[in-house]
């Protein structure tokens, strides 16, 4: 009789082991799935941003350089103006 109920609990324990290596490999599995699933929602994001920025050069092309002259430069509202040319004041030599 002991020998039926020592196979028994073997069986039982084999059979527990089971499931619980089948649930663990299945998550792992569906959690790979997962990360594979974002990382090409995610390249293709990245790919989208490239061709919006490419379109957008296209559409608006980089500005030109602004001639150097004082009066470009000269500005009394521009954030960026050259005081000594507002001023008037030459670096010539």
């Amino acid at each position: 009789m002991s020998t039926s109920v020592g196979v028994n609990v073997l069986r039982w324990g084999a059979l527990a082991t089971g499931v619980f290596y089948g649930l663990y490999n299945q998550i792992s599995i569906s959690s790979r799935e997962k990360m594979q699933v974002k990382q090409r929602e995610w390249e293709h994001h990245e790919s989208l941003i490239q061709q919006a920025k490419a379109e957008w050069a296209k559409t608006h092309p980089s500005e030109q350089l602004k001639p150097s002259s004082s009066a470009a430069k000269a500005d009394p509202k521009d954030p960026n103006t050259d005081l000594n040319a507002l001023l008037g004041i030459t670096d010539e030599k």
